[in-house]
């Protein structure tokens, strides 16, 4: 198998590194180095960065279709609102869902797969030291929640993947590459796991949204005993604005469909 594109740019960078070690100065070191560690701290921490690994951030720009995302769900108390104001609207939404809430409330997403709407994998544990996980753990997190959303959807084609919190690493990488993974990002947050202000969320997304965006908001929480629920409120008025605006909302993959 081919070396995937973490691997390539570990070995670029210390093959940079060391060539730069054999001039026997500190300054050209020091410059190489420095630059090897901006090109891999990118590829880590921003979500649309495809240093790493090719990261899906927005869909075709010339088309009158955006993406509503929602993450870390399903959640009994916020969920199933969301679905609510999407069936009134005619809309359609991909929800990138944390395995183990997914067990869980499984009724849920039989229902938002009724409805024409898609499931994605959000991991199954959502940890916040995901990012440290080795090859063989990021392999089994990947698979358990896609075991899950297959049997729900009866389909064995592989789900969309978006990392934990949008972070990638080489290990995460590896696990992608040998399966071909989709990975998605967003190219506009609505900022509603930092607010409770739902008018302001809506007015937010409404002011930057455009053609083939996709936005980040959330249904659920990555701890069992907390809710966010400003999305399900904002979300009426974004359906709305985006009627206005001649814009449909479709899953990511009908996004990216040619």
């Amino acid at each position: 198998m081919k070396l995937c594109r973490a691997d390539k740019v570990l070995i670029a960078g210390g093959a940079a590194v060391l060539g730069s070690s054999a001039l026997l100065t500190a300054t050209p070191l020091a410059v190489t180095a420095a630059a090897f560690l901006m090109v891999l701290t990118d590829g880590i921490f921003r979500p649309s960065s495809s240093v790493l690994y090719p990261t899906i951030s927005h869909g075709p720009r010339d088309r009158p279709r955006v993406a509503l995302t929602f993450d870390d769900g399903p959640d009994p108390q916020v969920t199933p609102s969301i679905l609510q104001a999407l069936a009134g609207a005619g809309a359609r939404a991909t929800f990138f869902t944390i395995g183990r809430h997914l067990e869980k409330h499984r009724e849920i997403a039989r229902r938002a797969l009724r409805e024409g709407h898609e499931i994605g994998n959000h991991s199954w544990m959502h940890s916040y030291f995901q990012n440290f996980y080795r090859t063989n753990r990021q392999r089994s997190d990947l698979d358990r929640s896609t075991r899950l959303i297959q049997e729900l959807s009866g389909s064995d084609t592989e789900p969309l993947y978006r990392s934990p919190v949008g972070l990638k690493s080489p290990a995460l990488a590896r696990v992608a590459h040998a399966r071909q993974l989709k990975v998605v990002a967003w190219s506009l947050h609505s900022h509603d796991t930092f607010t409770h202000d739902a008018g302001a969320t809506a007015a937010l997304v409404l002011s930057r949204i455009a053609p083939g965006d996709i936005v980040l908001m959330h249904d659920g929480h990555e701890r069992d005993d907390q809710h966010r629920g400003t999305a399900a409120a904002a979300l009426p008025a974004i359906l709305s604005g985006l009627r206005e605006r001649g814009l449909s909302s479709v899953t990511v993959s009908e996004l990216l469909r040619p």
